[in-house]
């Protein structure tokens, strides 16, 4: 009979005690997140009530399993198994700890500041955070399990004696790797690129959604997904649109007969701005840059808020622009003619002695 009930008081008791210990400490996280609203640390440390019972059943257990007096001949077998499971959930339970604390400071600063760029460059450093704590702990953590073995032991004493050879050939193998973890560290503190920033690189234009240690995802106007290693932001050229604010300035060219009424179009643009809602009012102009024998150049000049808002307005000018001039001065797109034009009297449209109807048109629109 004591054979049987030993277990049962052992086991069962360190079952009990940790349900209610992670009953009772979830309580009182649950009463300390309704007190402080201000600050999201308290329910954020909730998430760790899981992992804080496995350590808790598991150390129990790992202390009192002798008293069991079960399966005897294994003991050393059942002891480095409970060791094991309670190096890896307590680093999990310190994984847990750890990004509640990162994601806490993160959400208040957000709070508090309502620079987007800041907001993103801090949390471009808090997720890198998160990433080395949790890759520095999952070493130490197999680390300490792989010490746990004898075998592993006298191993490790062999290999600190040959650790200069072994530090110059890791230092070698893992070159490309270790420069790119650094350049992700260099990225995360040095404010280089941060998360949301809309970038040009290899002449795609995207939004950073993703910085690692290792890489970056840049996501395309077309959702694609290019992944770079982040040394490449370190070592070559890119466009940083979001840098020192969001707000941009965008052109349209339109290539024109030197015949085109420049001022209307000039009337004609900014009543397009005015009804344009992605047209932020900051500035707004249009002029000829350029003239060739057949054509002249005319730049619109736009303004908008942010990169999608200038790739709206951009667009939205165009169209418009090239419906109008079609619709009410199709004489100012140019045309290829196979004959001579008399002159455009006050601004009308030319009458040409000889037109081929097929011929297509040479400005872009």
């Amino acid at each position: 009979m004591e054979n049987v009930l030993r277990p049962l008081i052992v086991v069962g008791g360190s079952v009990v005690l940790t349900v209610a210990v992670g009953w009772l400490v979830d309580v009182l996280l649950r009463r300390a997140d309704e007190r402080h609203h201000e600050t999201p640390l308290w329910g954020l440390l909730r998430r760790c009530r899981v992992p804080l019972q496995v350590v808790l059943c598991t150390a129990i257990l790992r202390g009192s399993y002798r008293q069991t007096k079960i399966a005897e001949d294994h003991s050393a077998f059942i002891g480095r198994t409970l060791t094991l499971v309670l190096i890896g959930s307590t680093a999990w339970l310190v994984v847990r700890i750890a990004v509640a604390v990162v994601e806490s400071s993160y959400a208040r600063y957000a709070t508090m500041h309502r620079d987007p760029a800041r907001v993103r460059r801090v949390r471009t450093q808090v997720t890198l955070i998160q990433r080395v704590v949790t890759a520095i702990v999952g070493v130490v953590a197999a680390a300490a399990m792989l010490l746990t073995f004898p075998a592993m032991q006298a191993a490790g004493a062999s290999l600190l004696a040959s650790a200069g050879v072994l530090g110059i050939v890791a230092g070698v193998a893992a070159q490309s790797t270790l420069g790119n973890l650094f350049a992700g560290l260099q990225i995360a503190f040095g404010d280089m690129v941060r998360l949301g920033d809309t970038v040009v690189v290899d002449g795609e234009w995207g939004t950073i959604d993703e910085i690692t240690l290792t890489f970056l995802t840049v996501r395309t106007w077309d959702e694609r997904r290019i992944t770079m290693p982040v040394s490449y932001f370190t070592s070559k050229p890119f466009e940083n649109w979001s840098r020192g604010g969001a707000e941009m300035t965008g052109t349209v060219f339109f290539q024109l007969d030197h015949s085109a009424p420049v001022a209307r179009m000039r009337d004609k643009l900014h009543d397009i701005l005015r009804d344009c809602a992605a047209w932020d009012g900051r500035d707004w102009g249009l002029a000829v840059t350029d003239t060739t024998p057949t054509t002249i150049q005319v730049r619109a000049l736009v303004t908008a808020k942010d990169a999608d808002d200038i790739w709206t307005v951009r667009v939205t000018v165009r169209e418009q622009m090239i419906r109008w001039l079609a619709e009410h001065h199709a004489y100012a797109l140019p045309r290829v003619t196979t004959g001579t034009a008399e002159p455009v009297p006050n601004g009308h449209r030319p009458r040409l002695e000889q037109f081929s109807p097929e011929a297509p048109r040479t400005g872009r629109g």
